[in-house]
């Protein structure tokens, strides 16, 4: 029997938390040859999440519940749960079901064909087109810009074969960015595409700051040619800044008595170049703060409790 480790995420989701649970041990009902273990990781939730799953990890003890300290957020949180993992393949499956679980036995056929990565891409959604078209061009100028080979319209929904999971921990970062590290360890990544579902239950989490924060971290993590355009720019800037003054310089020796420049060109210059910088210092600012939570190295999560976990699988994360 082979073991496969479902990973799911969760923060407030008492409306949802049941039925992937239900979908999931339907999919292995159904699985000859297989058994698994669905490992959930609760960021600190307020509401029923937490007695939700101490009941269902009560009844089956393929549940496994790691409880965080307090919300260490969504990109640390599923990392940390995936190298707790023990299973032969490792899936990462969301708990608000717009991950669909019965894609996890195209997963597994595709693994068991020797692809050590396999994962969804949304071919289209339910959910809004204008957030779906954003997210897509997102997707689209991160790749192009990127120094790995990013695939599109992925969220991370996919299985990992046990090697690739004990990669993920040998490269120990404190704030991966997981779609770009998979990539970056080069194995060869077979997609299924599939049309994501809209939320039925409850409501998402994610806002504008954690999407501006994976977007930034997809950018300063896998590219550094925002970096190089803002020196670039700003060479390009200075000598159009130079050839305009020489160009003014002339012309008023030549129409000294006739010419008056005005405050209007020196104004808008001034606001152009300093709104420039102003973007720039910012992108510097997110390559500077990348750096200092790498350098600072905490751990993942800090775990407050583990449930149906063997003693002996206390790891790193509650140090």
């Amino acid at each position: 029997m082979r073991l496969i480790s479902i990973v799911t995420p969760t923060y407030n989701e008492q409306e949802n938390i049941r039925e992937v649970y239900e979908q999931v041990k339907s999919v292995f009902d159904g699985l000859n040859g297989y058994t698994y273990e669905h490992i959930f990781i609760d960021n600190a939730s307020k509401d029923k999440s937490l007695a939700i799953l101490r009941g269902i990890a009560k009844d089956d003890k393929r549940v496994k519940v790691i409880v965080n300290a307090r919300n260490f957020g969504h990109i640390r949180s599923p990392v940390h749960a995936m190298l707790q993992a023990t299973g032969d393949a490792v899936v990462l499956l969301a708990a608000d079901l717009q991950d669909p679980p019965h894609l996890i036995k195209d997963f597994i056929k595709k693994w068991e064909e020797n692809y050590k990565v396999v994962m969804g891409v949304k071919t289209q959604s339910e959910e809004s087109r204008v957030i779906f078209g954003l997210r897509k061009l997102y997707y689209r100028v991160l790749r192009r810009l990127s120094d790995v080979e990013l695939v599109e319209q992925a969220t991370g929904f996919g299985l990992y074969d046990r090697q690739v999971v004990e990669i993920l921990r040998r490269m120990d970062d404190p704030y991966p960015y997981f779609r770009g590290m998979v990539a970056e360890i080069g194995f060869e990544i077979v997609t299924i595409e599939y049309v994501q579902p809209k939320r039925n239950r409850g409501i998402t989490k994610n806002n504008f700051y954690t999407l501006f924060d994976i977007a930034m971290l997809g950018m300063t993590s896998y590219s550094k040619i925002p970096l190089r355009l803002a020196t670039m720019l700003g060479f390009v800037s200075a000598t159009i800044s130079l050839l305009v003054a020489i160009v003014y310089f002339v012309y008023k020796l030549v129409f000294w008595n006739s010419f008056s420049a005005g405050l209007a060109p020196l104004i808008v210059g001034i606001f152009f170049f300093s709104s420039v910088q102003l973007i720039f210092l910012g992108i510097v600012g997110e390559y500077v703060g990348a750096i200092h939570t790498y350098v600072q190295k905490r751990p993942l999560v800090i775990e407050k409790e583990r449930i149906n976990f063997d003693p002996d699988d206390s790891e790193s994360g509650k140090e």
